[in-house]
C-alpha cells in the first residue's frame, strides 16, 4: 500500500500510452500539485514531455508538433475547458485522463465536440491526491467545517478523494467511523454510496480478511497540532511550513537567490529520506558527517565544523562544493534554519512545558512553568498563546483553574485580540464536550495503569514523549479492541479477524506527527499495512485557520448527534 507508487504509476502510463514523440502534459491547478509532489520536472523530462501547460491558461500556442497529454480533475470548468479546446485543437492530438470518475453525459458533451477527431483517448485514472510520504496522503483542503457540520463543497470533494484513494491502491474496505462525529458518519456513507454506486470499478479480488477504512474526526484530538515538533519533516513544516514539498526561505536572513524556494522529497532526495523521522539531534550530527566527508575529498580544507554556523560558512565559501552537492547547501541552509528559529524562539524550554501539559496531570507545577514562559519577552506569540491553548484543553474542569488569569497575562504581554480569542475557539473546537474519546483522563483501569508505568518508566526523550491519540485507537485497532459502541462499523457486517490493510482519513486535517506514529507502527506491526491520510496536513498555523473556519460561523456548535440525510 504504497499511495506515492500509486500515482506515479499512473503517470508513467499516461505518458507510456502516448507513445513515441514530443509531448505537452495539460493539467489544471490541482492535477499541477499532484504530479508535482511525486516527480520532478526533469524526470518527466526524460519521457519526452517537453512542455506543460494550464488548461485555463488563455495564451498557449498552437502547436500541431506536439502531442497532448491531458490530466484533469472531472470539474464542470475543466470539461468547459476541454469542449473550447478541442473546437480550436492547438496540438495534434489529445490523450485525456480524468483524475476520478466522469459522468457518462459530460464524455458524450466531449465528443461531440471533437469534430475534428483529435481524440485518441479518454479514461479515469485515479490520482485524485496528493501523495505526501508512501504511506501519507493529503486532498489539500482547509475549513472543511462549518460548526460540527459539512461544508457542502468540501464532503463532495472529500468523498470524491477518498474513494480515489480506495481505487488507485484497489481496495473495496469494510467501514468504520468515529461515532461522535456527525462529519465522520456522513462522509462514510457518501463513500459507501459511491462504493455502491459505482461497484463494477470496485470488483478487486477479494483477500482473505477485507481492507478497513476507518474515518475519524481531528476535533477529538486537538492537542497533536499545537505541539512543537522535533522530527525533520514535522519540524520543517512546523517552523518554516511546507507547501506540496516545497519551502518558501525568502524571509531568511542572507540567503542566496538559488535557495529562496527549496523542494524537500524523499523521491529525490536520499539525504531527506534518510532522516525525514530522525531528531533534530541526529540530524545536525548526519549533515556534519557528510559534510566531513567531502572535506576529505579537498586538502585545503582543514577547518573543524563545531557548529551550524561554521557549516554554513563552509558552504558559501565553495562555490564548486554547491555544485558538487546542492543538496548538502539546501539542507544546511534549511536546518541553519531551524536552529536559529529554535534559539530566538527558545523553543526547547517551551516544547518542555508543552509536552509537560501534553502528557502529565501535574497543575501546580503546569501554571508556574506556563507564567514562567509568559513573562519570559522572547517567547514568540505564537508560542504564548499555544501554551495557554494546551492548559485550557488539558486543564478545561479544574477546580483550581487559571485560565482567566493566564489571558490577562496574554493581554498584558500585547497578544492581539484574535489571538486571545483563539483560545476560547480551541475549546469550542475539541473541548471535553465535543471529543468522544479519553485524550486527556483516561477511565478504565487498564489505561490508567499504562499512564502510570509510563510515568515510571523516565522518558527517553523529553521533547517527544507525547503520542498522539491516533497511536492508542490504532494500536486498539490492530489488536481486535477498537469498541464497536465508539466506532461503529457501517452497514450489518463486521471484522471477525484482526485488519491486515488500513486506511485511516481525518476529516479536519492529519499531522505529520501522526504520520510518524504510522511510519513506526507498519515498521513494528508485521502483516499490518497503513495509510494515513487528511483534508489537509496541518502545522498549528493552519490547524488555528481550521479551528476558526469551524467556529467562526457557527455560533453554537451543537453535539454531533443529528442525522442528515446522505442524499446530495
Amino acid at each position: 500500500m504504497n499511495v506515492t507508487l500509486a500515482v506515479k504509476q499512473y503517470i508513467s502510463k499516461m505518458i507510456e500510452n502516448s507513445g513515441p514523440g514530443m509531448k505537452v502534459l495539460l493539467m489544471d491547478k490541482e492535477t499541477t500539485s499532484i504530479v508535482s509532489v511525486v516527480y520532478t520536472q526533469s524526470e518527466i523530462l526524460q519521457k519526452e514531455v517537453y512542455l506543460f501547460e494550464r488548461i485555463d491558461s488563455q495564451n498557449r500556442d498552437s502547436m500541431k508538433h506536439l502531442k497532448a497529454i491531458c490530466f484533469l480533475r472531472p470539474t464542470k470548468e475543466n470539461v468547459q475547458h476541454l469542449i473550447q479546446e478541442l473546437r480550436r485543437p492547438k496540438y495534434s492530438v489529445y490523450f485525456i485522463y480524468f483524475s476520478n470518475v466522469i459522468s457518462k453525459s459530460e464524455i458524450k458533451a466531449l465528443a461531440e465536440a471533437d469534430e475534428q477527431e483529435v481524440v485518441a483517448e479518454v479514461q479515469e485514472f485515479y490520482g485524485d491526491f496528493i501523495a505526501v510520504n508512501p504511506h501519507l496522503f493529503s486532498l489539500n483542503l482547509h475549513g472543511v467545517a462549518r460548526g460540527r457540520t459539512w461544508e457542502t463543497s468540501m464532503l463532495s470533494r472529500c468523498t470524491q478523494g477518498l474513494t480515489s484513494v480506495l481505487l488507485a491502491l484497489k481496495k473495496c474496505p469494510m467501514i468504520r467511523y468515529q461515532l461522535s462525529s456527525d462529519m465522520a458518519k456522513r462522509l462514510a456513507e457518501n463513500v459507501k454510496q459511491i462504493i455502491t454506486k459505482e461497484y463494477e470499478l470496485f470488483d478487486f479480488r477479494k483477500t482473505e480478511v477485507p481492507p478497513l477504512l476507518l474515518i475519524l474526526d481531528r476535533s477529538d484530538d486537538a492537542i497533536t497540532p499545537l505541539l512543537n515538533q522535533w522530527t525533520y519533516q514535522a519540524m520543517v513544516h512546523e517552523l518554516l511550513g511546507l507547501n506540496n514539498n516545497r519551502i518558501d526561505l525568502s524571509r531568511v536572513p542572507g540567503i542566496t537567490k538559488d535557495l529562496r524556494e527549496v523542494v524537500l522529497s524523499a523521491e529525490n532526495d536520499e539525504f531527506y529520506a534518510n532522516n525525514l523521522y530522525l531528531n533534530f539531534g541526529e540530524i545536525g550530527t548526519n549533515i556534519k558527517n557528510l559534510m566531513e566527508d567531502f572535506q576529505k575529498k579537498k586538502p585545503k580544507g582543514q577547518q573543524k565544523l563545531e557548529s551550524i554556523a561554521d557549516m554554513k560558512a563552509f558552504v558559501d565559501n565553495y562555490p564548486q562544493f554547491k555544485k558538487m552537492s546542492g543538496t548538502v547547501s539546501k539542507h544546511v541552509t534549511v536546518v541553519g534554519e531551524l536552529s536559529r528559529l529554535v534559539s530566538e524562539r527558545q523553543l526547547m524550554e517551551v516544547s518542555e512545558v508543552e509536552q509537560q501539559l501534553a502528557c502529565q496531570n501535574d497543575h501546580s507545577s503546569a501554571q508556574q512553568n506556563v507564567r514562567r514562559l509568559l513573562q519570559n519577552p522572547r517567547v514568540s506569540e505564537l508560542d504564548a498563546v499555544r501554551l495557554v491553548m494546551l492548559y485550557a484543553l488539558r486543564y478545561e474542569h479544574h477546580s483550581s483553574s487559571i485560565l482567566s488569569s493566564l489571558m490577562e497575562e496574554l493581554s498584558r504581554r500585547g497578544v492581539s485580540e484574535r489571538y486571545r480569542k483563539m483560545v476560547q475557539s480551541v475549546v469550542e473546537y475539541g473541548g471535553k464536550r465535543i471529543r468522544g474519546s479519553d485524550l486527556i483522563t483516561p477511565t478504565d483501569a487498564v489505561a490508567i495503569t499504562k499512564q502510570f508505568f509510563k510515568g515510571l518508566k523516565g522518558v527517553e526523550n523529553v521533547y517527544t514523549q507525547h503520542q498522539p491519540l491516533l497511536h492508542d485507537t490504532l494500536d486498539q485497532l490492530i489488536k481486535g479492541r477498537l469498541k464497536d459502541s465508539q466506532f461503529p462499523y457501517l452497514g450489518p457486517s463486521s471484522l471477525r479477524d484482526r485488519p491486515q490493510d488500513i486506511m485511516v482519513f481525518l476529516i479536519g486535517g492529519a499531522t505529520y506527527e501522526e504520520a510518524l506514529t504510522v511510519y513506526n507502527l507498519n515498521r513494528n506491526t508485521p502483516g499490518v499495512r497503513i495509510v494515513l491520510g487528511g483534508s489537509a496536513i496541518h502545522n498549528t498555523k493552519s490547524f488555528l485557520e481550521e479551528v476558526i473556519l469551524a467556529t467562526g460561523h457557527s455560533g453554537d456548535r451543537a453535539q454531533g448527534s443529528g442525522r442528515h440525510s446522505t442524499r446530495r
